[in-house]
């Protein structure tokens, strides 16, 4: 699994601590061990830039997917339908703005590591297709989402 952290927001962030968790995700999800994946850590004028450019939204954003290949869970990656042994591909990109994640956190209770780990892995299930658009939807997203994060701390505690 490549995966990639590229921190241009200026804050302090456990980097290798969201490289764990997102290959904690992607094995949970059953993605193939060779797929990439590029997490981005931005500050907010580059996030309000990217939500507005992509979303048409105003404002920052606490985090955004940019998915490339279509990669879903249970399938090891995008690859093969023919019987065939399948492809990694590249993920995409999740975008994190830290300063918000930082204001959501105090909101939340609790800290900001956490609130950037829920993000991320938030952003690598837009990557698989996942979405909260509709209220089945919603609740599918979030309940994976808290089943993730779950055996994330389980996982991190044990060791």
């Amino acid at each position: 699994m490549s995966i990639e952290v590229l921190n241009e927001s200026g804050a302090q962030v456990d980097e290798e601590g969201l490289v764990t968790l997102a290959r904690h995700v992607l094995d949970e999800m059953k993605v193939h061990p060779l797929a990439e994946l590029s997490l981005l850590l931005v500050d907010e004028p580059a996030m309000t830039e990217l939500h507005e450019k992509w979303m048409g939204e105003p404002g920052p954003t606490d985090v955004l997917a940019f998915p490339m290949d279509e990669l879903r869970p249970g399938h090891l990656s995008g690859g093969s339908d023919d019987g065939g042994a399948p492809d990694p591909g590249l993920l995409g990109d999740v975008v994190l703005c830290p300063a918000v994640a930082k204001a959501q956190a105090r909101q939340a209770g609790h800290s900001t590591e956490n609130e950037l780990q829920l993000l991320c892995t938030h952003g690598i299930l837009h990557l698989l297709g996942y979405d909260h658009a509709e209220p089945a939807e919603h609740k599918e997203m979030f309940g994976l989402q808290d089943g993730l994060m779950a055996s994330w701390r389980e996982k991190r505690d044990a060791t």
